[in-house]
């Protein structure tokens, strides 16, 4: 998103003909850094990361099996790939689809516990797949890279468990690990996102009792606020029986409502299946909760 600021500039004396100048180098300027941006916001669809126990290549080759399925959702918005059976030949020859690939160390800093001092380090696995093999993988699967706009998703998300009730928001303390686990969900599926404020909620009233029931035009008006295009909403309610979260969530896009649920994940997987699955509605690969 490239967002334009107002400043105020003394009055120069400046020949008309220098005006024009600086106008057509300032748009050259400006030109190239959008299409650099574009470009690099492009780049980054094509990459994943997974976590990793030490260099070796046997591990390496499976996580560039899970890399591959992120970028295939990534690349696509179709977050119906998850599990899907089609993709275990091309999981299998990963490697023949990467670009490029790093580790960074968890640990970096910390002893070394092993003699050889990696294999047992965990590390980020970082992959860059070429392009257009994923996109020639994709249309095989009758599918296409979502390269559009993706709309800014300002995400509301209730969490619920016994007496805790409350709403993840970009300043809350009580909602550190959520914000962040929202963040790399986001990440993960190639979508931005931004959260509501504490005061944001306060100034419109609401609270985690009756989100799920508020009209979408004041949650509309609340995500335009914050900088969001399109509102997601999530009930996150933990359920003893399963070790687990029971989780829904709805959007609103186009004239249709869209609702989805999944029960017994962690609050991560539960994030991922949100914003994947307004990921799979923006993009028009489908209704998430499977309705036709």
């Amino acid at each position: 998103m490239i967002k334009l600021y107002s400043t105020r500039h003394r009055a120069l004396r400046t020949c008309p003909g220098a005006i024009r100048a600086s106008v057509r180098i300032f748009l050259a300027a400006a030109l190239t850094w959008c299409a650099g941006t574009m470009a690099a916001a492009g780049a980054d669809l094509y990459r994943a990361q997974a976590v990793v126990t030490g260099q070796g290549e046997a591990n390496r080759i499976v996580g560039f099996a899970s890399c591959l399925e992120d970028v295939l959702i990534k690349v696509s918005g179709a977050q119906q790939l998850a599990g899907d059976r089609r993709l275990a030949a091309y999981k299998s020859n990963a490697k023949n689809f990467v670009r490029a690939f790093s580790y960074h160390d968890q640990m970096s800093g910390k002893p070394h516990r092993d003699e050889q001092g990696t294999r047992d380090r965990p590390y980020d696995l970082t992959v860059d797949f070429e392009e257009g093999k994923i996109n020639g993988i994709l249309k095989a699967l009758v599918l296409k890279p979502w390269l559009s706009h993706r709309p800014w998703l300002a995400v509301f998300v209730e969490m619920k468990q016994g007496p805790k009730n409350y709403i993840v928001t970009t300043d809350g303390i009580r909602s550190d690990l959520q914000r962040d686990a929202l963040l790399a969900a986001a990440d993960r599926r190639g979508m931005d996102i931004v959260l509501p404020s504490v005061a944001a909620l306060a100034k419109s009233n609401l609270n985690g009792s009756e989100l799920m029931t508020v009209p979408s035009s004041t949650l509309a008006l609340v995500a335009t606020e914050q900088g969001g295009e399109v509102a997601l909403v999530g009930q996150l309610v933990w359920d003893d029986r399963k070790l687990g979260w029971a989780t829904q969530w709805q959007m609103d896009w186009r004239g249709r409502t869209y609702h989805w649920q999944i029960r017994g994940v962690t609050f991560d997987e539960a994030f991922r299946r949100g914003i994947g699955g307004a990921a799979q509605a923006l993009s028009g690969n489908g209704d998430p909760g499977g309705r036709g």
